[in-house]
């Protein structure tokens, strides 16, 4: 706890999960668990399992104030003010907020997290990393899928415009996201929408490369190495939080800070970053690819 300071402002989400943190600690120090206080306090087991791990807010602050005379009870009044202010905090809007019904489970709180994040590790092994796309290139996937995935013309347009505004993560002038990619052959050869598509994409890669807190790599077939089957991102924060990776699975994806994922995910990345072209590379070879598809 910080003494009854909360620290630079942040996002609802983040403090959401700071505030979940410091729960978690107060019931365990106390020797209790999730279905001692459920019981004491009649709250589902489900919802302060997410409170915990800051998945749900507890929009009544009634609740929050029973929980923490029950898990803590003893808490200095600072400390108190503290978890109290965490949690106004985490009422506030997010800048995705409207985009929220058309993002898949688990999604809002990746975005929620990433605005606060300091670095993100990637790796895209089947086509161009989102923070990179083009409007053209992102139109392009999303109508192609339409028919398959059932889609509407507004989920589409929805779904392009978040994906820029994502990419102010790493272009705004002030903290911008220090960024650091891999993507596959696969993923920057793959034909997505006809050459002109394809070289207007390369020319976007090789300029946002040039940005001093983005990195970019490109793992070549010719490489014999490890690949990792799936795209993850890994995100670290500044303070408060534990680094979290999310992992795209079928239908869904996965956001968690269980120590051993994230480790294993760091095991991966850093694994390809070593057998990846170098990034002073970068820019030349995906001149070499817009010169191949003429």
């Amino acid at each position: 706890m910080r003494g009854g300071k909360v620290a630079a402002r942040r996002g609802a989400t983040f403090r959401r999960r700071e505030l979940g943190k410091e729960l978690r600690k107060l019931r365990e120090k106390s020797g209790l668990t999730l279905q001692d206080v459920a019981k004491e306090l009649k709250f589902s087991h489900t919802k302060l399992q997410r409170a915990e791990i800051g998945e749900n807010d507890l929009p009544r602050v009634g609740d929050l104030e029973a929980l923490i005379d029950f898990v803590g009870p003893d808490l200095a009044r600072d400390d108190r003010e503290t978890l109290l202010q965490l949690h106004r905090e985490s009422l506030s809007k997010e800048p995705w907020t409207p985009y929220k019904a058309y993002m898949p489970s688990k999604m809002p709180t990746f975005q929620g997290l990433e605005q606060d994040a300091t670095v993100m590790r990637a790796f895209q092994p089947n086509f161009v990393f989102g923070l990179f796309q083009t409007e053209a290139y992102a139109q392009t996937l999303y109508r192609i899928a339409k028919p398959v995935d059932e889609t509407t013309t507004e989920y589409i347009d929805n779904n392009v415009r978040l994906r820029l505004d994502r990419k102010k993560l790493i272009t705004r002038s002030q903290d911008p996201l220090e960024l650091r990619v891999i993507m596959d052959e696969t993923a920057v050869r793959r034909m997505v929408g006809g050459p002109e598509v394809m070289r207007e994409q390369y020319d976007e890669i090789a300029e946002l490369s040039a940005l001093e807190n983005v990195t970019v790599q490109i793992l070549t077939h010719d490489v014999v190495t490890y690949r990792s089957e799936s795209n993850f991102i890994l995100l670290d924060f500044p303070e408060a939080l534990d680094p979290v990776v999310q992992i795209d699975m079928p239908n869904t994806i996965s956001v968690t800070d269980e120590q051993r994922e994230v480790q294993r995910n760091v095991r991966r990345f850093d694994a390809m970053r070593d057998s990846a072209l170098p990034p002073a590379r970068t820019a030349g070879y995906l001149h070499q690819l817009a010169r191949e598809w003429k």
